[in-house]
């Protein structure tokens, strides 16, 4: 017997560091029951730092490409939840998708504007991946504890 899977759309400016995180960790640690992807308003390139934070934490992201929220939107798919991991006025520009369930905003520091030596970036990075990665395990706690979920 297959599980239903809930899918979760994971959105932020570039879709090249936070929200390929945050798909990432919930691809990793609710596989069975969530099927995550990311997008970004205008996506650039995939940042090395946060394929090398990735790595520390055993899950490669190295093959990962980007892609535009505009994009997905236009393919139709239907989600679960949509949830920004940018700052609020950037999540206010991302189109509302149809049959959303969830309508979630999550706010991290975008590792693109990091500044200073090259471990001083990278030690940025990482705070913000284990923030990242504590928000998806709490929220694969709570999505079953408080059964918002309808299967």
């Amino acid at each position: 017997m297959s599980t239903v899977k809930h899918k979760v759309l994971f959105i932020c400016v570039h879709n090249s560091a936070r929200s390929q995180m945050a798909e990432a960790f919930l691809n990793a640690y609710g596989n069975e029951y969530f099927q995550a992807e990311s997008a970004g308003l205008g996506p650039g390139e995939l940042k090395q730092k946060v394929v090398a934070g990735m790595k520390e934490k055993g899950i490669d992201i190295s093959h990962k490409s980007t892609q535009s929220v505009f994009d997905v939107f236009k393919r139709g798919d239907l989600y679960n939840a949509v949830i920004s991991v940018c700052d609020q006025q950037s999540a206010e520009r991302c189109p509302i998708f149809p049959g959303v369930v969830k309508r979630i905003a999550w706010s991290f520091h975008d590792p693109s504007t990091f500044s200073g030596t090259r471990e001083q970036v990278l030690e940025q990075t990482r705070q913000v991946r284990d923030e990242i990665e504590s928000k998806i395990k709490d929220f694969i706690r709570e999505a079953w504890e408080l059964t918002f979920w309808t299967l």
